[in-house]
């Protein structure tokens, strides 16, 4: 029997975890912490105030922060008292055997500071200036993308662990096979996640949409130039942020969810979970969309607002119950068992010289990205004990 591992978890300090509404990062932390646990690690969640979890959970700062995401000064404060806390724990003879960072772009610039190995997920694109910050600091940790499509931007000499996505408690979520005739489009309220082009599809096919999500700082000209002036004639209605069980029958309920996305969505949580309630997708084949999509099978993948209708006129042909078993490639047990794999490699390189990391880009010959020894900094700490119980 594998031996359990001690895991530090360190999220954003922005959300609590399980999020209230929109947060897809924390729910995927939520997921991966939860099936960590239950497979019998010791995980310790350093994350906002007021999360809940099964993992022992350490809040670092006085608040969550859901009004200045991406603020350096919380993040850079975050991420330090975690470092601080993690090289405690092993200075007193308790340490992590690996942290796995999912806070953002401190924590890897920093990874090696201490002398825990470090796992990394890239959760967004790779802008220009992104790829250049993993060109100068991704050799620092193991780092683990989401989707395939995602690697498609990520600079030349980038080496990955893995490729693992996003998981989902497919068991949590309903099956409705008999579906209401509206469809739904939910997701920030922003021109690339194409609410007003969902719209004007719905119009075209002549159907009603549901539109549902957050309208961010900065989001709110778009939302009244855009969006509210389509609004109008009863056939596409606004509801706002849901959530939990709302949320889950909007899916559960809904003819298809629709994806007219304008940008490299490195995934996507929305169309995993539509298909877990048997609900078909139908998008732009945008990013991760072209890897969760299978045309004709859990949905449609269309060019235009113009395709999208007469995709929608084609839904009777798809079968939810063959919705649902796509879904279950996300599902959280498979996924965290491959976050194990690469924990346990991780560690097991811990005290080597050199890690060594597979390049697993599409097409690509397979280079490896040698990682520089850890600095043994465990033994400088002081007494006072953060540990993982």
């Amino acid at each position: 029997m594998a031996t359990s591992l001690r895991i530090a978890m360190l999220a954003p300090p922005w959300i609590e975890i399980p999020p209230a509404g929109y947060g897809g990062v924390e729910q995927v932390i939520d997921l991966l912490c939860r099936e960590l646990v239950r497979r019998g690690h010791a995980v310790t969640l350093f994350a906002a105030p007021g999360t809940r979890s099964p993992a022992t959970v350490r809040p670092l700062l006085d608040r969550p922060h859901p009004e200045a995401i991406d603020d350096v000064l919380y993040e850079a404060d975050h991420v330090a008292q975690a470092f601080e806390q993690i090289d405690l724990a092993a200075a007193a003879g308790i340490p992590f055997d690996v942290m796995h960072d999912h806070s953002g772009f401190t924590a890897l610039a920093m990874a090696d500071r201490i002398a825990t190995p470090v796992v990394h997920t890239v959760h967004g694109p790779f802008s220009d200036a992104i790829a250049r910050f993993y060109t100068r600091h991704g050799h620092r940790a193991a780092i683990v993308a989401i989707s395939r499509t995602q690697l498609a931007d990520a600079p030349p000499d980038l080496a990955v662990r893995a490729v693992i996505p996003n998981p989902i408690a497919v068991e949590s979520w309903p099956l409705r096979r008999h579906k209401d005739d509206y469809l739904l489009w939910i997701g920030r309220v922003a021109a690339d996640k194409g609410p007003h082009r969902a719209i004007d599809a719905a119009r075209r096919a002549g159907r009603r949409l549901v539109l549902a999500g957050p309208i961010q700082p900065g989001q709110e000209q778009f939302f009244e130039s855009e969006v509210q002036p389509r609004l109008g004639g009863g056939r596409a209605q606004y509801i706002g942020e849901v959530g939990g069980t709302r949320k889950q029958e909007l899916f559960a309920r809904a003819a298809a969810l629709l994806m007219p996305i304008r940008w490299p969505e490195p995934f996507g949580l929305v169309m995993i979970e539509a298909l877990a309630c048997g609900t078909p997708v139908v998008a732009f084949p945008e990013g991760a969309a072209s890897e969760i999509v299978v045309h004709g099978d859990n949905g449609f993948l269309v060019d235009d607002e113009a395709e999208m209708a007469d995709a929608i006129a084609e839904l009777a042909d798809l079968d939810p119950g063959r919705c649902r078993v796509s879904a279950g490639r996300y599902a959280a047990p498979g996924i965290a068992a491959e976050y194990e794999a690469v924990y346990r490699e991780l560690a097991s390189q811990g005290s080597s010289e050199e890690q060594v990391a597979p390049d697993l880009r599409p097409g690509q010959p397979v280079t490896v990205s040698r990682l520089p020894r850890r600095r043994d900094v465990a033994a400088q700490a002081g007494a006072s004990t953060v540990g993982a119980t």
